[in-house]
């Protein structure tokens, strides 16, 4: 290890010239990111009920806080790669993380529902900013061979364990601080970040090209429409004008969408990446399981601590066994994928996510999380370990070089997109579930109050414990109800369109082949 390593270098350098010790720091830089930006995307999930109180948001509404961060960050992710390329990698890496630090900052200081919604959807565009380009910057940081596959080996392993950690360290903030701390822990290690990134990071070779800022905007749009017309469908129901307004509005600028990509020359979605069947289903599938993992989290997030009483340090903790299955999952699946191939995994990944969610519609207000709640999310990880391996390697599948980063850009927007999308449904579910079973209770609850009861019932139109839990409990069964069915539709998927060919065989084998199955 060099005891002065040299911090930079000429900009258009495209490997390190710096020894074992800048490589490390500046591997633990571009780490830390992508743990910041990934992280993000459940630290809330345990600060959920807390911000509700705080800050007076509908359940429903309160999808909101999930949804306004993922819909950005999902849709401009090809955007943000690209503004790398063009502008320079490590000057994009710096603005997109001082733009997430800013708007942890702002969220963490909002007095409203408005104002934090607000901050969330800029944290998206900070996050879809930094981490596509903390990826790049890896190819141009570190060495081919050896040292960049460690690189690599670590960066896959942050991105697969942030969840994880998001759920722990939001349960340790809220639990000994509050919840506005899972948003301002982000601005010092975001700021150290950024005051790092010129000292041990290099700037990349800039490449001439266009920003598809057009097709970039009507995607986020579309999404934002078609996700708002469900939230709003679970709050004031199917009928409702501005409800309709939003889903008519979403189909006009999606369709806007895809004529912009068709006529662009530099498209920031290559619609020809769908033409292959296999890469078509596996963004599919991708979408379908990112709908049932976002579900999952967001219902089970507000059942433990609501309803069986957890505090949120015991809801992330709780939440830990799901990483460790998943990790088993993967292993099994890397293990054995040069033998059986991707679709056998994708197959069974798929049914065992469905299976535990069945189990999990099976909840109720007198459940206990050994014997309610671990089983079935025990199940559903195993599943979903072996479906993160075997897209991601679809995904990937006969793919140009050069193309590479849109495939797998595509893979992880599909996902993003695909989880607010697929939230926002089970929202909706929710919502209509919870409204008939609190019609029921009601005229039980009436009968049963005391005087206090019931004016407080008048002035708030919230109904107190236990009819509240059966409230919650029905709306969250029926959301998993819905989150079942989307994963049967990806074993569906990989069952009628995943091809395995003879070449993906040999290329998993180490070997060179053509030619389909």
């Amino acid at each position: 290890m060099s005891s002065s390593p040299q911090p930079t270098s000429a900009p258009g350098a495209t490997t390190t010239e710096q020894g074992g010790g800048g490589s490390a720091i500046a591997l633990l830089v571009i780490a830390s990111c992508q743990l910041m930006v990934v992280l993000d995307i459940t630290i809330v999930n345990i600060a959920l009920p807390d911000i509700q109180r705080s800050l007076d948001f509908s359940t429903t509404s309160l999808a909101w806080v999930v949804n306004a961060y993922t819909l950005t960050f999902g849709g401009l992710l090809l955007l943000g790669g690209r503004a790398g390329d063009i502008l320079g990698r490590r000057r994009v890496f710096i603005f997109g993380v001082l733009l997430f630090v800013l708007a942890s900052l702002l969220g963490g200081l909002a007095q409203n529902e408005a104002q934090l919604l607000a901050a969330r959807a800029v944290q998206g565009v900070g996050g879809a900013i930094a981490s596509p380009t903390s990826l790049a910057l890896i190819s141009t940081t570190f060495r081919e061979g050896p040292e960049r596959n460690r690189a690599f080996g670590v960066f896959a392993a942050v991105s697969a364990g942030g969840g994880a950690i998001g759920l722990l360290a939001g349960g340790i903030l809220v639990q000994y601080l509050n919840w506005r701390w899972v948003l301002f822990v982000n601005v010092p290690i975001g700021l150290l970040i950024a005051l790092a990134t010129p000292r041990w990071i290099k700037e990349s070779e800039r490449h001439p090209g266009r920003f598809d800022v057009t097709g970039a905007l009507t995607s986020t749009l579309g999404m934002v429409l078609l996700v708002y017309g469900f939230i709003r469908a679970a709050q004031e129901g199917w009928r409702d004008p501005l409800t309709l307004a939003s889903f008519a509005a979403s189909v006009v600028v999606l369709a806007l969408f895809v004529l912009v990509e068709r006529r662009s020359r530099q498209p920031i979605t290559p619609l020809h990446m769908f033409a292959d069947r296999n890469r078509a289903g596996t963004y599919g599938i991708m979408l379908c399981l990112a709908a049932a993992i976002f579900g999952m989290f967001f219902f089970l997030t507000l059942f433990v601590q609501n309803v069986l009483d957890f505090s949120p340090l015991a809801a992330g903790l709780a939440f830990l066994p799901v990483s460790a299955v998943i990790a088993v999952g993967a292993g099994l699946a890397s293990r054995f994928l040069p033998r059986f191939g991707p679709k056998p995994f994708m197959v069974v990944g798929a049914i065992l996510a469905a299976a535990g969610l069945a189990w999990l519609t099976l909840t109720d207000i007198h459940s206990t999380y050994a014997g309610s709640v671990l089983g079935p999310m025990l199940v559903f990880s195993l599943g979903m370990g072996m479906e993160f391996v075997s897209l991601t390697l679809m995904a990937l599948s006969n793919v140009q070089v050069q193309e590479t980063g849109a495939a797998s850009g595509l893979l992880n927007a599909t996902q993003q997109v695909g989880g607010s999308l697929g939230l926002s449904i089970l929202v909706t579910m929710f919502g209509t579930a919870s409204t008939n079973e609190a019609e029921k209770q009601i005229p039980t609850f009436l009968a049963q109050a005391t005087p206090a009861e019931r004016l407080r019932f008048q002035r708030t139109g919230q109904l107190p414990r236990p009819w509240a839990d059966e409230v919650l409990t029905a709306g969250v069964s029926a959301a998993f109800v819905i989150a079942a069915a989307f994963t049967v539709l990806a074993a569906l998927i990989a069952i009628l369109v995943i091809q395995v060919r003879s070449s993906d065989l040999e290329r998993l084998k180490g070997g060179t082949g053509a030619g389909p199955v």
